[in-house]
């Protein structure tokens, strides 16, 4: 066990700590604001302030976590080996940055409480971000950072035996849109069909009869693929299904027709089924509680996970009605537009409210790669190149790592031709560390 001494023991300084000690390191932790408990402490310990009780292994704070609320806070960001960091500590801190306040600024997603410029569905955008800005987004800074904290124990503590953790992989499946042609009623069959026919989109015409007539297959229907890759993998699959209403954001199927719920307690059957919030429900808890009761009722068990539609999050706003709706996991914590790491980490970590200063239970996935974003590459080489460059970043800190495709990216149209395969490759990383 880590002991910790700091002369005021805060909700911040516990949360940081165990995320960075405890979820990523796996060193259980303790804390204390009593000297004589920690010189009688035989085992690890440091201490976190302003100065070192003596010659103990000693990190200097700059005082974030210490205070309450928002601030104006100067970031300097600095270079530190194969890597960069914030909030530098001086020379007797056995590590050159406050790594601690330096997470916390970064897990709690300080910068989206600050005012900011957002994109026209209403998100935070990476240009805002400061990691982006800064040019480590494409890090795990934070996994990187407690890593090197170990290094520096390790030194210390020789004779201590640490334990390491393993690279695992969270995959996800989007159901924005559970088929493209049919089940979706005369209606809106009829007025996409007079669409591609004024648009003279004959091919869409055409393909769209032929699957409503039988002829074809509906080019997103890919269940039954998703359904036998499961069974072939350990690793369970996150599938969250968009069941709100028809409108401008949000065009899925609806929960009147019965091949789609059957749909969905299939792929339940097999996978974690979560609930895809849809873009009214981001700002109406109404909307989002009768859109998680609809889900519950559909698979007849209480739906604990969530994906925001555009992976749009208003913080607190988006999380405080997941906590209320008592859903435990979200998977929107990333870019859809590139590939990066939003909070600076791979690991799951709980949601910290800045504003009542406090961990809730809501756990965080943070995802770093969507597959939109591999269509700016034209071949399979340069697409594998970037899905494996993207992982090596995550398996360098032994993370895991979450990444998100869609039921259409596994359709036999062309845009999409190389995605079965780059779903597999991604799966078979995880299968190569298991055996």
């Amino acid at each position: 066990m880590l002991l910790i001494y700091t002369s005021k023991i805060t909700p911040r300084l516990k949360y940081v700590f165990k995320q960075i000690c405890t979820r990523i390191l796996k060193i259980p932790v303790s804390f204390t604001n009593v000297i004589e408990e920690f010189i009688a402490h035989d085992s690890l310990k440091m201490s976190y302030g302003v100065q070192p009780l003596g010659s103990e292994f000693f990190v200097k704070s700059n005082g974030l976590l210490l205070e309450q609320g928002l601030s104006d806070i100067e970031l300097n960001v600095q270079a530190w080996e194969d890597t960069k960091c914030f909030f530098g500590s001086g020379e007797k801190s056995h590590i050159p940055f406050d790594i601690f306040s330096a997470s916390f600024y970064l897990l709690s997603r300080y910068e989206e409480y600050l005012p900011h410029v957002k994109d026209s569905y209403g998100r935070f955008t990476k240009e805002e971000s400061l990691a982006f800005k800064s040019g480590f987004l494409h890090q795990p800074v934070i996994d990187i950072w407690a890593y090197k904290f170990k290094a520096a124990l390790e030194v210390q503590y020789p004779n201590y035996q640490f334990e390491s953790r393993q690279y695992s992989i969270h995959p996800v499946i989007d159901v924005p849109v559970a088929y493209h042609y049919k089940n979706k009623g005369f209606l809106r069959t009829f007025g996409e069909s007079l669409t591609d026919l004024f648009s003279l989109q004959f091919k869409f015409l055409y393909d769209r009869f032929s699957v409503l007539f039988g002829f074809k297959k509906d080019p997103y229907d890919n269940f039954k693929w998703i359904i036998n890759r499961q069974k072939s993998t350990q690793t369970k699959f996150n599938v969250f299904f968009l069941i709100g209403e028809f409108t401008t954001y949000d065009k899925n199927n609806s929960l009147n027709k019965k091949q789609f719920v059957s749909l969905i307690k299939s792929i339940a059957d097999y996978c974690h089924v979560g609930i895809k919030a849809s873009y009214m429900a981001l700002d109406s808890l109404d909307i989002l509680k009768s859109e998680k009761r609809q889900m519950d009722a559909v698979t007849n068990s209480v739906t604990s996970s969530a994906r925001s539609s555009f992976s749009k999050v208003n913080i607190p706003t988006t999380y405080r009605n997941y906590i209320d709706l008592e859903i435990h996991s979200d998977y929107s914590m990333g870019y859809p537009n590139t590939i990066g790491f939003r909070a600076g980490t791979c690991t799951p970590f709980l949601f910290y409210d800045l504003d009542y200063e406090i961990q809730t239970p809501l756990m965080i996935h943070p995802y770093q790669l969507m597959d939109f974003v591999l269509l700016k590459h034209a071949s399979l080489l340069d697409k594998k190149e970037t899905v494996i460059k993207a992982i090596s970043e995550v398996q360098k800190v032994n993370g895991t790592f979450t990444f998100i495709f869609h039921n259409y990216a596994f359709s036999p149209n062309a845009r999409w031709a190389d995605f079965k395969s780059l779903f597999n490759l991604i799966l078979d990383t995880s299968n190569d560390i298991s055996s």
